[in-house]
Order: C-alpha cells, then sequence, then structure tokens
C-alpha cells in the first residue's frame, strides 16, 4: 500500500513538471566544439529523463548477467528446500496418523534435503517415528540430543518427562520437568508438574514460590492461582497445627482471604484458635462460613469447641446454628444428633425426619435408626430404617478421581493432581427414570414403620430382675463358708509316708479311700422368676 502511494505521488509530481514546463517555453542553447545546439525546453527535458531511463535499463541488464549464476544455484536451492519441507510436513502428519514407515522415510527424505543443524523438526520427526516404531532407547536419545540445543531443550525435556513417566521413573519424571520449569516458567505442563512434585514431597513454600511465578508469567489466571495458592497454605496450616498453632492460624486465615467459602481453611484456623483459647474469634469465623456454605465438618468443630460442654450446651450451639440456616439439611442433623445425645428423643427425631423430608439421604435414615434404638430399642423398627438408608442416596464426601475420604486432603492420592478433591455425593446420579416404586420419602417410610412392641417394656423389666436375683445367689454363694475336709484314710496315709508320693488329687476312680474334689460337681444356686 505504501509503495503504490509513493507510485502515485511520483507520478503526479512528473505530470506536474511537464505541465509547469510547457507553460513556459523556451529554448535551450549548448555551444560545443564550435558548434551550436538549440532545442525546446520541454524537448530537452523528455531526453534527459529518456537518458537516465536507458542507463537505468542498461545497468540492471548487466547486473543480471553479472549475478545469474548464483540466482541459478539459489533457484536450485531453493526448490530442494521447498521439497525438503514438503516431505518433512508430510512425515510429521504421518507420524500424528501414527503410520511409523510412511514417517520413517520422509524423515530419511527430510534430511537428504534440508540440513538438520538447520531444521530441528528433523530430529523431532525422527524421534516420533522411533516412538511409533516401540524403539524408545533411540527416542530417548533424540530427545537427550534436543535438550543441548537451545532452540529445541523444552521440546526435548518434555519428551523425556512423557518416557519417564511411561516407565514408572516418577523421580526422573520430577528432574525433568523442574530443569524445565526453572528454565521456562511459562511452560504449563512443567509447572503443573512440578507444583505437584513439590506438593507430594510438602515442600509447600517452593510449591507457593513457582506458583508466583506462573501468576506473574500469567500462564494460570490470578483466581485459579489465588484458590491454588489457599489450598498450599490450608495444607501448610495443617502440618503446623499441632506444633505451632500461632502460624498454623495464619496461613488459614490467609487462605481464607484468597477463597473466603473455602472450609477446610475456616476448620483449620477455628482449631488453631481453640488451642490459643479465643473461641469468641474462632466462633466467629466458623459462623461466617457456616452462613456461606453449611458443611458437617463445621458444625461438629463449632457444637464441640469446648471439651468440658455438656450435651444440652451441645445442643444450644447447634441451635444457633440452625437459626442461621433455617430449613437446611446439615442444620436440621446437626440439631438431630445433638438431641440424641442429650436424650431429647422428640426433638431429635423431629428434627432428622424433617431433614429427611427435605432431602431423603443414607445420614438421615440412619440418624432415625440410632434414635429407634436409643429410645424404643424395637429391632423391627430399627432394620425398618436401615433398609431405607441402604436404599436412600448416599451423603456428601470429600471425592477426587473416585477415591472417597472422610476428610480434605491437598493432593489426589490417586493421581497427585492438587486441589482434586469436591464436596459431593461418591458417585454422580445419572438423568434417568425412576420406578415410583422406588423412590425414597420420609412419609411413605412413616406409613410402613411397624409399631412398637407393647410388652417390651415388661420384658426389659423381667430381664432386669433375673439379672439381680442371679447377682444376689452369685455374693450368698461367695459369703458361705467352705465345709471342713474328712479325715484322711489309712490308705492315704501310707501313700504320704510311702517313698513315691502320689497327689492329693491323683487317686484312681477305684480308690473309695481318696476323696477327689475336682471331679465332684460344684453346688450351684440360681434363682429363676417364671
Amino acid at each position: 500500500m505504501v509503495r503504490l502511494v509513493i507510485f502515485a505521488l511520483l507520478v503526479l509530481a512528473l505530470g506536474y513538471g511537464f505541465s509547469w514546463l510547457a507553460d513556459r517555453p523556451g529554448d535551450l542553447s549548448l555551444i560545443w566544439e564550435g558548434q551550436l545546439y538549440q532545442t525546446r525546453l520541454i524537448v530537452a527535458a523528455s531526453a534527459l529523463i529518456a537518458l537516465i531511463a536507458a542507463v537505468m535499463v542498461l545497468w540492471w541488464l548487466l547486473r543480471t548477467l553479472w549475478m545469474s549464476p548464483y540466482s541459478v544455484t539459489r533457484y536450485f536451492r531453493a526448490r530442494k528446500r521447498d521439497r525438503g519441507y514438503q516431505a518433512l510436513s508430510t512425515g510429521l502428519i504421518a507420524a500424528g496418523a501414527g503410520n511409523a514407515l510412511m514417517a520413517r522415510k520422509m524423515a530419511a527424505r527430510s534430511r537428504g534435503l534440508i540440513r538438520a543443524d538447520q531444521e530441528p523438526l528433523i530430529a523431532l520427526l525422527e524421534a516420533q517415528a522411533a516412538l511409533i516404531e516401540g524403539r524408545h532407547d533411540e527416542a530417548r536419545a533424540k530427545f537427550e540430543a534436543m535438550t543441548n540445543d537451545p532452540e529445541t531443550r523444552e521440546l526435548g525435556l518434555r519428551g523425556l518427562y512423557l518416557e519417564a513417566k511411561r516407565l514408572g521413573a516418577n523421580e526422573a519424571a520430577r528432574q525433568y520437568a523442574e530443569k524445565a520449569a526453572d528454565n521456562a516458567p511459562y511452560l504449563p505442563w512443567a509447572a503443573q508438574a512440578t507444583l505437584e512434585y513439590r506438593s507430594q514431597a510438602g515442600r509447600w513454600d517452593d510449591a507457593m514460590r513457582l506458583l508466583e511465578q506462573q501468576k506473574a508469567g500469567r500462564v494460570i489466571e490470578r483466581a485459579e492461582a489465588d484458590r491454588l495458592r489457599a489450598v498450599l497454605l490450608t495444607a501448610r496450616a495443617t502440618e503446623k497445627l499441632e506444633n505451632d498453632p500461632a502460624g498454623a492460624r495464619d496461613d488459614a486465615t490467609h487462605a481464607l482471604k484468597l477463597a473466603a467459602d473455602f472450609e477446610p481453611a475456616a476448620i483449620i484456623a477455628a482449631k488453631a484458635l481453640f488451642r490459643e483459647d479465643k473461641l469468641r474469634k474462632a466462633a466467629s469465623i466458623l459462623e461466617q462460613a457456616w452462613k456461606s456454605a453449611p458443611h458437617p465438618d463445621i458444625g461438629r468443630t463449632y457444637v464441640r469447641a469446648r471439651s468440658g460442654d455438656s450435651a444440652a450446651d451441645r445442643l444450644k450451639r447447634a441451635e444457633r446454628l440452625e437459626g442461621m440456616r433455617p430449613n437446611n439439611v446439615e442444620s436440621l442433623l446437626l440439631v438431630a444428633q445433638t438431641a440424641l445425645d442429650t436424650q431429647d428423643f422428640a426433638k431429635a427425631r423431629a428434627k432428622a425426619e424433617a431433614a429427611a423430608r427435605i432431602e431423603p439421604r443414607e445420614a438421615a435414615f440412619l440418624l432415625l435408626a440410632d434414635i429407634e434404638e436409643a429410645e424404643t430399642g424395637d429391632q423391627g423398627r430399627i432394620r425398618h430404617w436401615l433398609a431405607q438408608a441402604l436404599k436412600a442416596p448416599r451423603d456428601p464426601a470429600w471425592v477426587a478421581d473416585g477415591f472417597v475420604s472422610d476428610k480434605w486432603l491437598p493432593l489426589s492420592p490417586v493421581t497427585g493432581r492438587l486441589d482434586a478433591f469436591v464436596w459431593k455425593a461418591p458417585f454422580d446420579h445419572v438423568d434417568k427414570a425412576v420406578d415410583e416404586s422406588t423412590t425414597i420419602s420420609i412419609d411413605s417410610a412413616l406409613k410402613t414403620l411397624p409399631p412398637v412392641r407393647e410388652a417390651r417394656s415388661e420384658s426389659l423389666a423381667s430381664d432386669h430382675r433375673i439379672i439381680e436375683l442371679e447377682r444376689a445367689a452369685t455374693i450368698a454363694e461367695a459369703a458361705r463358708p467352705s465345709p471342713k475336709p474328712p479325715a484322711p484314710s489309712k490308705q492315704a496315709a501310707e501313700a504320704a509316708t510311702s517313698p513315691e508320693p502320689r497327689p492329693f488329687f491323683g487317686g484312681l476312680p477305684d480308690d473309695p479311700g481318696v476323696r477327689n474334689p475336682a471331679a465332684e460337681p460344684e453346688p450351684k444356686t440360681r434363682l429363676r422368676l417364671f
């Protein structure tokens, strides 16, 4: 575009010049060697321009003839290079498609047409062909050669990292990933792998330093970086909780600032404050977390904040949480459990049934079974609630890569992925039509609940009476004086003075003079109530 504008301006300038000369007619006289040459000014200007154009054309012809050998060589070299790049492109496509024979053939042709030091992709094509054919040693040699070239160092390290992962050499894979991350922290695969390896080794400070480099290099988004940093801070706070409560509190509160809805950080911060006897501040943190998202771990930590509290005190704290989030399943289940601890069966049953009515799941029916066992002890009703729990959906838990954990962990034990655990049901439910006969509801469960057996209380009282009578008989038997042993017989006296004495309880069965108390039945007194 710029060249076109310049050409147009040049043409306009020449036209303007000729028009200016045409408006000012005149003659041009030249005396050379006594001869007078005279012509018009416009003709002289045109002749001068034509002479300049002829000189330029002549110069171009002479230059072309002089540079023709080099031009011919460059033409054939460019043609050869184009053929080489075409073969390289075909080889890479064949390697991606898994055609090892074509990839190896095109790699050899590319090396013959293009210098390998000028095009590093030839080494990549050869390594890929070797991997497809199963020649892993040759492929690793190619990748190691790539690491010596600054242009292909990152490519070689990635190939070696993948090979180490394939062989299960985790230590070698870690070294390759850390080397790549140190040289180029902007590589997502290297930074992510190094971050996970450092987290697995408990090097939380190094992991957070690498995370800051990724954040500065804009490898990951700011929100994701803050979330991962909160996870790392919570993991470090968990390790510090026993020996350094103050450090654990600082890390956990910092994690809460980065991710306000992160329940594990709130729990660790509260536990650290409990150890420092800062109950009010810890309770405030748990209450804020509960308002954001009720979680059973938060509720248990809150109601058991003080070890010396009675069951009634824990019930009051649970009801306080329920007031913050009314008509919530976790709130109702928490109050029901604490009410069961206080033997308030009516409240516990009402709250558990309300939770099951909102969300019929396993925990609600199991709690109803516990209430039934503690209140009535009717095995039929207990089995009824247990059967409902078996059919109900499972409760949420910490799940990562199919692994279910009873507590939060910073890393997945299956894949080592950071921040993999999610609070959800262990198995995702597929949307499908469900038969009405298999639908779980608290109303249908209450309709089919068997009645309490009437003779239950009388039977329990009778059993207790029998136990008390047997205990009294045992005490009386122990207090009765033992009878005096009879005088020894003549045979027993002779046996006592014989050189081979016999044991007192070792008499033969047919010896009427030897008494064997071990063979006699022990007198018992048992009272039964009919």
